[in-house]
């Protein structure tokens, strides 16, 4: 008789990185924007810039409930009070259960996914083996809901591949930031070989035909902490998501990273506004 393979549960936990300073945000100098978008820009504050009537994290929340997450935990700073007003006291949400957890310094993602580490073993799912299943995403990032369904329904670590020129065409990111972007090399059966940051103009990927990109949205088992807590700063001085991944898999984790031809809205930078707000024109999030 052949052995069993454990079911996965459904990763119906998104971990949000909210702790970022916004100096992108802050420097850009764009000055086409509403009394209140200006000050949120001017506060770093992303994710709370008003797009088409609502914060733009009110259209994330909406985009993960419609994926099927039922629990988001926000990465904050330590007495950041802005988006625990906006989701405590201002608005309930209906469809999703907000966690709080604090990343202490902006060291960089790897410590601000760890920072989750005590709220995601209390609240997301856990299989036969103990582990807690969980989504990771950014804050100022807008995934479609059919990307995050992928993920939740999972069997296992794995992270969205988003073609480039998908990114372009249907969303509001210019190819000269795509270029910026980690690159993915996923194998033919869909299983991630490499990630590479930043990579250099010559970079095989970089020439390849068909360029798949990280936009940060992963799916990890609480396996990856260990990783996170063990990997060095970086060159930029920081800890990093992708180098916590690579020593996962020198471990032996196994990514799937299936390819999606579809649109991210991004909004780094203050020139970003009006390209988003168009695309949200009329979208009431649903909480």
């Amino acid at each position: 008789m052949s052995a069993v393979r454990p079911t996965a549960p459904r990763a119906t936990t998104a971990v949000i990185l909210a702790r970022g300073l916004g100096t992108r945000m802050r420097a850009d100098e764009v000055t086409t924007l509403t009394p209140e978008q200006a000050a949120a820009a001017a506060a770093g504050a992303k994710g709370l810039i008003p797009i088409a009537g609502f914060p733009l994290l009110d259209h994330v929340l909406s985009a993960l409930a419609d994926g099927g997450v039922t629990d988001v935990i926000f990465v904050v700073a330590p007495g950041e009070s802005a988006i625990r007003q906006r989701y405590t006291r201002e608005v309930a949400p209906e469809r999703l259960r907000v966690h709080f957890a604090e990343q202490v310094e902006p060291k960089g993602t790897a410590d601000a996914l760890l920072a989750a580490r005590e709220v995601v073993e209390a609240v997301a799912p856990h299989d036969a083996q103990g582990r807690a299943h969980l989504l990771m995403c950014n804050a100022d990032n807008l995934y479609p809901a059919e990307a995050v369904s992928m993920l939740v329904g999972a069997a296992g670590p794995a992270l969205v591949a988003f073609d480039a020129a998908s990114l372009v065409t249907q969303g509001n990111i210019e190819e000269t930031r795509v270029h910026a972007f980690a690159l993915l090399d996923v194998s033919p059966d869909g299983v991630l070989r490499e990630i590479v940051e930043k990579p250099a103009p010559g970079h095989p990927l970089r020439r390849s035909a068909a360029r798949w990109v990280s936009m940060n949205l992963w799916r990890f088992t609480t396996e990856i902490f260990v990783d996170c807590a063990a990997v060095r700063p970086s060159p930029r001085g920081e800890l990093e998501l992708t180098d916590a991944v690579r020593r996962a898999m020198r471990r032996g984790t196994r990514f799937v990273a299936p390819g999606v031809r579809l649109p991210v809205l991004d909004l780094s930078r203050r020139s970003d506004v009006p390209a988003v707000e168009a695309r949200l024109a009329g979208r009431v999030p649903r909480l």
